[in-house]
């Protein structure tokens, strides 16, 4: 399944309610380290058929950004519940974001 455009108006029933993992990447288009990270949450969208990928534009949605505190971008959180139970900040490997999944190999 494809990453989901993540909105304020989609956000209850995509994440919220979600039934599975939800990892959120807050991004923008002027950002070259999201440049960098976005082909790897494409691949992990179309692989965790399990999680649910979402990508929030800071710039679009600047109130998700802020109630998560995102400051840095790319900033990946990982929701389970509807509750934030990971963070991380800046680009990293496919391996260690599956690892936040718990989906390591």
């Amino acid at each position: 399944m494809a990453a989901i455009h993540i909105t304020k108006e989609n956000y209850e029933e995509k994440v919220i309610k979600a039934d599975k993992l939800v990892l959120l990447d807050f991004w923008a288009g002027w950002c070259g380290p999201c440049k960098m990270l976005a082909p790897v949450i494409d691949e992990i969208a179309e692989e965790c058929q399990d999680v649910v990928v979402g990508k929030v534009n800071i710039d679009e949605e600047p109130q998700l950004a802020g109630d998560f505190n995102v400051m840095s971008i790319p900033t990946l959180v990982v929701m389970e519940g509807g509750k934030a139970v990971k963070t991380v900040v800046g680009v990293h490997s496919k391996n260690d974001i599956l690892d936040m999944l718990g989906k390591g190999r």
